[in-house]
């Protein structure tokens, strides 16, 4: 069990100025973890959203601060944006009296496979995964190909458990793409798990719609599109399909980014 109340803790996140459910998730795990007592601090930063990357290490009173990217993968906010504008020398900064740990991405953790796991036996309870076709979706741009990358790791990790009939990674703008699941499936039973940090403009509208369960409707985010789960299983394409929210709203979250720290001080270990 951890124990850092001479440290703080720092979890960073992309947020958005247009979605507010997108820094929720980064809220709740800071809360659970602050409630916890393992820290000292906990604070959360966000790229659209305040408190900002530049503004959050001043609202630390510690010396001693982890900080841990709420993201799925590393990629150019990871390895470059959060450098600079924490101003970062690398893993370990050192920097007026203060340290500086920074962690590898919550999309790391070995648990993720377990996380995912998880979320598509909740959303479709009592379904029998060896009749079951599960997919993990991602966004898939040339922009965020390590995003692609982290979707087909775990989906290469789900397979070889030999629990569904089969695991498939699915793209909303490159292919495989989502919109044709039913031409990837098999099977009777479909569970599709975004593979996101938070839920908002793609799991609340532009994935139902690429899955046939939502019409287009503009601004269903902003209205609140948490509805469109509520009405599982859908039954469509000659299958019954069962659609989860993002992976990232998951409350085992907060342990993977505990584990993070904990990695953090195992490679770094004085």
């Amino acid at each position: 069990m951890l124990s850092k109340p001479d440290s703080a803790l720092v979890i960073v996140g992309h947020g958005s100025t247009v979605n507010p459910d997108s820094s929720a998730p980064t809220f709740d795990h800071a809360e659970t973890l602050l409630a916890r007592g393992i820290f000292g601090e906990v604070h959360c930063a966000f790229w659209k959203e305040e408190p900002s990357f530049r503004q959050v290490l001043h609202m630390v009173g510690r010396d001693d601060i982890y900080v841990v990217p709420n993201f799925i993968s590393e990629g150019y906010f990871t390895k470059t944006v959060i450098p600079r504008e924490l101003e970062l020398d690398g893993a370990l900064t050192r920097r007026g009296g203060r340290v500086i740990k920074y962690c590898e991405p919550v999309g790391n953790d070995a648990r993720m496979t377990e996380l995912l796991l998880r979320r598509a036996a909740e959303i479709a309870p009592g379904v029998d995964p060896a009749q079951t076709s599960l997919f993990i979706v991602g966004h898939g741009t040339n922009l965020n190909d390590n995003s692609a990358a982290a979707a087909k790791r775990e989906v290469e990790r789900i397979a070889a458990l030999g629990l569904y009939a089969e695991v498939r990674s699915a793209y909303m703008e490159e292919e495989p793409l989502i919109s044709k699941w039913d031409e990837y499936s098999t099977q009777p039973n479909v569970v599709v798990v975004p593979f996101f940090i938070s839920d908002g403009l793609h799991s609340y509208e532009d994935i139902p719609v690429l899955l046939g369960i939502a019409s287009a409707s503009p601004g269903a985010a902003s209205a609140g599109g948490r509805e469109v789960f509520q009405h599982n299983p859908y039954h469509l394409r000659g299958r019954t399909l069962f659609y989860a929210s993002a992976i990232g709203t998951e409350p085992l979250f907060a342990d993977v980014i505990l584990e993070q720290v904990a990695a953090f001080d195992a490679v770094h270990a004085a």
